[in-house]
C-alpha cells in the first residue's frame, strides 16, 4: 500500500462530513475559518516536516510515495492537516444540538 492510497479515505470522509453540514447555519463562515486554519496548518507542516526530515528524525520509503515533494516533505503529509482543518469543525457542527 502506498501513502497516497492511505490518504484517500481521510479525504473522502472529510469531504462527505463537511458537505453534510452545508445546510447548517454559518456554513460559509465555517468554510472561511477552516480555509484560514488550513493555510496556517499547511505552512506549519511545510516548515516542521522539512526540518524533521532534514535532521533525520524520519524517512519515507520512496516506493510508497507519490514522488511529489514540497521541499523534503512528501505531498501526502499535507493531506492530514488539510483534513483536520475541515473535518473537526464539521464534526463539531454535526454534534451541536439543533435549535427547536
Amino acid at each position: 500500500m502506498t501513502y497516497p492510497l492511505i490518504v484517500i479515505p481521510f479525504v473522502v470522509i472529510t469531504v462527505a462530513v463537511t458537505l453534510a453540514t452545508r445546510r447548517r447555519p454559518r456554513f460559509a463562515a465555517r468554510m472561511r475559518a477552516s480555509a484560514l486554519a488550513a493555510l496556517v496548518l499547511l505552512a506549519l507542516t511545510a516548515v516542521f516536516d522539512n526540518v524533521m526530515i532534514a535532521v533525520g528524525l524520519f524517512t519515507y520509503p520512496e516506493e510508497h510515495l507519490s514522488g511529489i515533494r514540497i521541499g523534503l516533505a512528501p505531498l501526502e503529509d499535507f493531506a492530514y492537516p488539510l483534513c483536520a482543518a475541515f473535518l473537526i469543525p464539521a464534526v463539531a457542527t454535526l454534534l451541536e444540538k439543533k435549535p427547536r
